[in-house]
């Protein structure tokens, strides 16, 4: 992704960054096809819940390269067209998912995700080229910190929440506000200005084995490759849907709704897997599971499903 705004012109590319961007792109296609398999029910793990850290380390390691590869592409000067150019592909491409999701998935679409945050990022970055590495990793520090102290109602509203302040729950598939998410970029930045002014072999380092040179290629491409990956995943597995059939264990679609409609309730994800896992199995014990499947409960014994429940939370 990061490429589409910060690269160099094919001559000044040092393959070693595509390559690390390619290596980045299939740890997402591992995240997001491994999603779609929990958003179709064919495995039973939530994928978003039970996986936020890998996703968020993937959104990190992109962003650190946005700021790598910002700093490598102004290294010779700031080019003003070509700058131009990659953001307007950058933004139009956000624009794009933004739409792609609304009608999609609108309960959960997409409305400041990764690309959006490169597009902004791309921006906010151009007073900092100046900054030494020291000055770039105190900013960082800034943004990773803020959204730790900062809290007041107002920036709960919800167009003020692509800032990252807000402490209410958001439905969104993909979400990587300027808060703290830009530190990532701006700790690439650091790290550019601190190792190109070295040299070494790893700037003149080529991809020349089949493994190596596809990833290279992904790295080049990473918007396109970004676009495109997520329609043939999901394109794939509803075509396989549609030849073999497969329902969704209804434990585990109770599972997920007890899961979220916990954590919407201020309880950390951990505990809220162990105290629905532990609800189920009561449920189960008193012979109330199908009725509460069925949502055929009486109201006795919905009384006692929330006994259950409570039971269960204070054992955690």
């Amino acid at each position: 992704m990061s490429q589409a705004t910060t690269a160099a012109p094919s001559r000044n590319r040092i393959d070693l960054v595509d390559l690390a961007r390619g290596l980045a792109l299939v740890a997402m296609f591992v995240f997001h096809f491994a999603y779609d398999l929990s958003y179709f029910g064919l495995i039973e793990t939530d994928i978003p819940f039970e996986w936020r850290w890998f996703a968020r380390g993937i959104a990190g390691t992109f962003l650190t390269i946005v700021g790598f590869s910002l700093v490598l592409a102004t290294r010779n000067g700031f080019k003003r067209a070509a700058y131009l150019r990659r953001l307007a592909m950058v933004a139009g491409a956000a624009l794009a998912v933004t739409v792609a999701t609304w009608f999609a998935m609108r309960d959960s679409f997409i409305f400041f995700g990764i690309l959006h945050q490169v597009a902004l990022a791309s921006v906010l970055a151009l007073p900092f080229l100046r900054l030494p590495p020291l000055a770039l990793l105190a900013s960082a520090a800034v943004f990773f910190a803020l959204p730790a102290f900062v809290v007041h109602p107002w920036l709960d509203h919800d167009w003020l929440a692509w800032l990252g302040f807000s402490r209410l729950p958001l439905r969104t598939a993909d979400f990587v506000p300027v808060f703290p998410w830009f530190g990532c970029v701006l700790v690439g930045m650091a790290l550019a200005k601190l190792v190109l002014p070295l040299g070494g072999a790893w700037r003149a380092w080529q991809a020349r084995i089949l493994p190596a040179r596809i990833l290279a290629w992904g790295g080049r491409h990473s918007l396109l490759v970004y676009l495109v990956h997520q329609p043939v995943f999901i394109g794939g597995l509803m075509l396989a849907l549609q030849l073999m059939p497969a329902t969704p264990p209804q434990e585990r679609d109770f599972a997920l709704t007890c899961q979220r409609s916990c954590v919407d309730g201020g309880t950390e994800p951990p505990i809220c897997m162990k105290v629905c896992g532990c609800a189920i199995q009561g449920l189960k014990r008193e012979n109330l599971w199908s009725k509460a499947l069925t949502d055929t409960l009486a109201a006795a014994e919905t009384e006692r499903t929330r006994e259950i429940a409570r039971a269960c939370y204070r054992s955690q």
